[in-house]
């Protein structure tokens, strides 16, 4: 038998990491008809008053969740996750998604786990800082 997983405060997130650029802006586009012109042309990026195209938060609130989901490892569901948009993720960055575990309990069916979460670019700068919280099956802290 394996030992159980056991989960506490200050626990990281293994880093989950995308490179973007227009074709994943386009993808992402397609899949939820999001053609907006600042997330497909610099021109109208800039007139936005950024120096390139940018990308849809929705995209790094996804990233988040893939990072989550990757950690939960199917040993439990993700009950909420939440982030605010603070900075642009510009054409050609590297976004990674880093995150900590802030709170562990008990539950009534599990264990609750609350994350920190935080996207960021190539510079380490926060783009959306975020937070999750799931609950872990047969999971102790």
């Amino acid at each position: 038998m394996s030992n159980p997983r056991v989960v506490k405060v200050g626990d990281a997130l293994n880093g989950f990491s995308r490179h973007t650029d227009l074709d994943n802006w386009n993808r992402y586009a397609a899949v939820n008809d999001e053609f907006v012109p600042i997330h497909m042309d610099d021109q109208a990026g800039q007139d936005a008053g950024y120096p390139s195209a940018f990308g849809m938060g929705n995209l790094q609130w996804a990233y988040m969740h893939n990072a989550v989901r990757e950690w939960l490892a199917g040993d439990g569901e993700i009950k909420s996750l939440s982030c605010q948009f603070r900075a642009a993720n510009l054409r050609n960055t590297t976004v990674t998604v880093k995150g900590v575990v802030t709170d562990v309990a008990q539950a009534e069916d599990g264990t609750s786990v609350t994350i920190n979460l935080r996207t960021e670019n190539d510079t380490g700068e926060t783009l959306a800082p975020g937070a999750a919280v799931v609950l872990l099956y047969g999971v102790s802290s």
